[in-house]
């Protein structure tokens, strides 16, 4: 029987250590290609290069993992791992593991959620995974996580246009309350810039805040999160707000 074909990618770059786990995890369940930025590209969003050349290098680690750095974003990884250096499309694409939680507004800052994004315009069944640390940690429960959901998605497929969304408790695997299928939250980071001065005199800023977090209900992705579930949430790529669009229609606009 054919092994499935797996497309890894991610935003914290080829030498994180949440893309060798997710390797790992992928490499007992089909045939992995890991085609992931050089350096960590964390909330860069959806951007792809268009001015400047886009390189790529072989990477070895230990234990027998090889793959592709790219002097680009995540969307970038993606895009030319399945029109270049793939002889044919994967089965599926996941994006992962990201160091920190994916959810609320951060969807659209995402680096991981975008390479997952660029998968699901190229037609491929795409996954996001993330644990809820931003230091890392065990990766085994999201191993599992990202093993189960994989094939999941290859036995019941996803339609067109939405791909998962998959985030990570960072506790142990036997203290997962289960999971919950989700919807993007509310949960934001309010920023602000604190004025300094370098060695030399020179002003700059440093963004710092807080995570406000205004959810309360369970079917919210970091309430989720935050009682132990491991959270999916299906998202699309339709960005319209269909049930506006007869209302802005009486604006008549000429």
């Amino acid at each position: 029987m054919k092994r499935i074909s797996i497309l890894i990618a991610n935003d914290d770059g080829i030498f994180a250590d949440g893309i060798y786990a997710l390797w790992e995890a992928m490499a007992e369940i089909g045939e992995t290609t890991v085609v992931a930025p050089n350096t960590e590209k964390s909330a860069v969003g959806h951007a792809i290069t268009l001015s400047d050349p886009i390189r790529i290098e072989k990477v070895k680690r230990s234990g027998g993992f090889s793959g592709y750095a790219v002097n680009g974003t995540p969307a970038d990884s993606v895009k030319i791992a399945v029109k270049s250096i793939m002889d044919k499309k994967p089965d599926i694409i996941i994006s992962g593991i990201n160091a920190g939680a994916n959810i609320g507004q951060s969807l659209l800052y995402s680096g991981t959620i975008s390479a997952a994004t660029e998968g699901t315009f190229l037609g491929i069944p795409s996954i996001a995974i993330s644990l809820n640390s931003l230091k890392g940690g065990d990766w085994s429960g999201a191993k599992m996580v990202a093993q189960k959901v994989v094939k999941s998605v290859l036995e019941y497929e996803l339609p067109n246009g939405t791909l998962l969304n998959v985030n990570v408790p960072n506790i142990p695997e036997n203290e997962f309350k289960g999971y919950q299928i989700t919807q993007q939250g509310s949960i934001y980071f309010k920023d602000s810039f604190e004025k300094r001065e370098d060695p030399r005199g020179r002003l700059y800023y440093w963004m710092t805040g807080k995570i406000i977090n205004p959810d309360t209900h369970i079917q919210n992705d970091g309430v989720a999160l935050k009682k132990g579930y491991v959270s999916i949430t299906p998202l699309q790529l339709q960005m319209t707000n269909m049930s506006y669009l007869a209302e802005l229609k009486k604006w008549e606009i000429q």
